[in-house]
């Protein structure tokens, strides 16, 4: 049974299985979800716990199955945790589980934890992890998305007491919080919980939260490509500026924007050829939040611009790697930065 990290609350509250895997990217969500499990558990009897974090190809698996059925002279029932940080518990280990997803069923007397990265649409159709999904209850923590995380900032407030002015100022503060703290939710979490002993309940002004939040957030180049590809400027300048600092290289940063600009041109192409958009894109491998951005994208590009934007690209290709291009920044970062702001400017 698949339920949603928001809906674990609800779902404990009526009873626990013997049988939950968590499986996410998000450390600060998978934490909470596992905490909540294991409070729940806690409170049904289970007072003993093992935890085992399985680590390289020859990790001995007896030791887990064993662990499912030995209870200690002093506990009654028990909880089994089970760590797979790669994903890939590996053959003996893909058995393993389905033999533990098994061996859960009727078994009132273990609960069986098992936490795992966020996992690809192809692991998902394995074996093991289909076992754990039909004989337990499986947790998908997603993160939290930058269109959401003012909303997810208010309602962690609104849990400790707190809340930000009405209208457009409290808007305003949680933007500005957002800002601070994007791709990097336990510092969130972390930021929140301070404003919690710095101030009292009640309603936070936005020079309370400026003076208080720090600047923790943290961005990845495929965020970037995402921001480019709406035509975010500000939020594209802001997130290469926060690349540079943290010391990323280039030529990946370059990587990501190209690639779109690529893409885009590819599935351009396969529209002239009479292919329906559908079609386009799922031969071009685009899927999720990126296909809402290339289905909002092309119409606005014409195959003048993406020729021009190819060849800045190109262009710039180079001088991440320490050439010259005639009218173009010598400096990487600058380059990149007006790469960003002239496919921005296409797609708005």
């Amino acid at each position: 049974m698949q339920i949603a990290a928001g809906q674990l609350s609800a779902h404990l509250r009526k009873g626990l299985k013997s049988l939950y895997t968590v499986h996410g990217d998000e450390a600060l969500l998978q934490q909470e979800a596992a905490d909540s499990i294991r409070a729940a558990a806690r409170a049904e009897g289970f007072s003993e716990r093992s935890v085992h974090t399985v680590a390289g190809a020859h990790f001995d698996w007896s030791e887990v199955l064993a662990a499912g059925g030995s209870l200690s002279l002093f506990a009654q029932r028990q909880m089994v945790e089970i760590r797979v940080p790669s994903g890939k518990p590996g053959k003996e280990g893909s058995a393993a589980l389905q033999q533990i997803a098994e061996a859960a069923q009727g078994n009132d007397s273990t609960l069986t934890l098992v936490l795992l990265p966020r996992l690809d649409m192809q692991t998902k159709k394995g074996a093991w992890f289909g076992a754990l999904e039909s004989f337990g209850v499986t947790v998908q923590v997603d993160p939290v998305e930058r269109r959401a995380l003012p909303a997810w900032i208010a309602q962690r407030l609104s849990a400790q007491g707190q809340r930000v002015e009405e209208g457009e100022a409290g808007q305003h503060s949680l933007q500005f919080f957002a800002d601070r703290v994007e791709g990097n939710l336990l510092a969130a979490h972390q930021e929140i919980s301070k404003l919690a002993l710095l101030y009292p309940a009640g309603t936070l002004s936005f020079e309370q939260i400026e003076s208080a939040v720090l600047n923790v957030a943290r961005y990845d180049v495929f965020k970037l490509a995402e921001a480019v590809l709406a035509g975010q400027s500000a939020r594209a300048q802001k997130m290469l500026d926060g690349l540079q600092a943290e010391g990323e290289a280039e030529v990946l940063a370059h990587y990501a924007i190209a690639e779109d600009i690529r893409g885009l041109k590819r599935v351009k192409d396969a529209l002239g050829q009479g292919r329906p958009l559908p079609m386009a894109l799922r031969e071009q491998r685009v899927w999720g939040a990126k296909e809402k951005l290339y289905e909002r994208a092309l119409p606005r590009l014409s195959e003048t611009q993406l020729n021009d934007l190819l060849h800045a690209a190109h262009q710039v290709d180079g001088i991440v790697k320490g050439l010259k291009a005639p009218g173009w920044p010598a400096n990487g970062w600058q380059a990149l930065h007006r790469l960003a702001m002239e496919v921005c400017q296409a797609v708005q």
